[in-house]
C-alpha cells in the first residue's frame, strides 16, 4: 500500500513564535537604490478597510481596463518629524555609530519619549562613514483615532548614490516635517512591516490547524494523538503544540498604493459613522490594495520594495471608494 500523503500542520517559516518585543515592527534590512536621494521609509496608522471600485491596470490581465471591486486598507499618514542624523561606519563587527547631530528645536510631545538628550556634537565631522540614517519620530497629538499622545521614534535610511549627497540631505531635512510625498507616491509598490493582531495563547487545534481527533477519544478532541518518536528522547519543535498566536512581526511584499490623499480630502475615505475602532481621519492618507498586519490604530511602517520591482503605474482610476458604514446592520 503507497503511503499516504501527509503533509504538516502549519507553517515552520516563523520560528519560534513568540510575542514581539515592541509594539512597531522594526526594519531589520535595506535595499540599496541608486536613484536620486531620498528616504527609504516612512510609518502610518492603520484606519480600517473598505473598498472600492476600480479600472484594472494590469495591462496582460483578462480584464485590463474593465471595473473591478476591490478591497483596500486606509493608512493615515501625518508627517514625520525629524530629530536627528547618525552616521555608521562598517566594522568587523557590523555597522557602528561614528557621528550623531540633534537638531536644535524640539518638540514638547517628545519630552514624553526622551526626557534629556546630549548637546549636538559638531557638524565638521571629517571620518570616513558609509551609511546615513535620520531619527525621526511620529506626531500623534495629530491624530484623534489614537489614544497615546507619546510619540515613536525610529530610524529611516537615506537611499542614494553618493555619501557626501546623502549627508546633506539629511542635514537639510533635521529639525524639519518630513511628508509622504518625500518617500513614494500613487501607483508604487512598498513593503508593509507590522506587528499582527494578537490571539494570546491558543491550543493546538488553532495555532496549527492540526485534525481533532476521533469522537470516541478517551478524554480530549482538540489534542494532538502524539508527542514524537520514542527516539530521540526529546520532543522536537517539529511537533505543534499550544502557545502563543499573534502578536508577531510579519513583512508582506510588494503591495501596491492606489491613491495618495491630503487632510483636504479625507471625506472620501471617512465612512459613515467614522472607522470602527478608530474614528474620522484628518491627516494625509493612503490606500494600498488588499490587507496588511496588524489591528486598527497599530503603527505601520513602509519601506522602499526589498524585492524585484515590477514597473510602477502612472495613473490609476478609482470610480467608487465606499464610505458606507461598517457597522453591519
Amino acid at each position: 500500500m503507497a503511503t499516504p500523503h501527509h503533509p504538516r500542520r502549519g507553517s515552520k517559516a516563523y520560528y519560534p513564535r513568540v510575542r514581539a518585543k515592541k509594539q512597531q515592527g522594526s526594519i531589520r534590512s535595506w535595499p540599496e537604490i541608486t536613484e536620486k536621494v531620498k528616504i527609504q521609509a516612512f510609518a502610518g496608522f492603520k484606519v480600517g478597510m473598505t473598498h472600492v471600485e476600480m479600472v484594472d491596470y494590469r495591462q496582460h490581465s483578462v480584464t485590463a481596463g474593465q471595473n473591478l471591486m476591490s478591497a483596500v486598507t486606509i493608512i493615515e499618514i501625518p508627517p514625520l518629524s525629524v530629530v536627528a542624523l547618525r552616521l555608521y561606519d562598517e566594522t568587523l563587527d557590523g555597522l557602528k555609530v561614528v557621528h550623531e547631530e540633534w537638531a536644535k528645536t524640539l518638540k514638547p510631545e517628545l519630552m514624553n519619549r526622551i526626557p534629556s538628550r546630549k548637546e549636538s556634537v559638531i557638524n565638521d565631522f571629517s571620518g570616513s562613514f558609509s551609511d546615513v540614517r535620520i531619527l525621526v519620530h511620529t506626531n500623534p497629538q495629530l491624530v484623534s483615532g489614537i489614544p497615546t499622545k507619546t510619540p515613536d521614534i525610529f530610524e529611516i535610511r537615506i537611499g542614494g548614490e553618493s555619501n557626501d549627497e546623502k549627508l546633506n540631505y539629511a542635514r537639510s531635512k533635521l529639525g524639519t516635517d518630513l511628508a509622504f510625498t518625500d518617500f513614494s507616491k500613487a501607483g508604487e509598490f512598498v513593503d508593509v512591516i507590522a506587528v499582527t493582531k494578537g490571539k494570546g495563547f491558543t491550543g493546538h487545534v488553532k495555532r496549527f490547524g492540526v485534525k481533532l481527533l476521533p469522537r470516541k477519544n478517551r478524554k480530549h478532541r482538540r489534542m494532538i494523538g502524539t508527542l514524537g518518536p520514542w527516539h530521540p528522547d526529546w520532543v522536537r519543535n517539529t511537533v505543534p503544540q499550544a502557545g502563543q498566536k499573534g502578536y508577531q512581526q510579519r513583512t508582506v511584499h510588494n503591495i501596491r498604493i492606489l491613491k495618495y490623499g491630503t487632510k483636504e480630502e479625507a471625506n472620501v475615505v471617512n465612512v459613515k459613522g467614522g472607522h470602527l475602532g478608530y474614528g474620522l481621519v484628518r491627516n494625509d492618507f493612503i490606500l494600498v490594495h488588499g490587507s496588511i498586519p496588524g489591528p486598527s490604530k497599530r503603527l505601520i511602517k513602509l519601506r522602499e520594495p526589498a524585492r524585484a520591482k515590477v514597473q510602477a503605474v502612472k495613473e490609476i482610476n478609482l470610480p467608487y471608494i465606499s464610505i458606507e458604514s461598517k457597522q453591519g446592520d
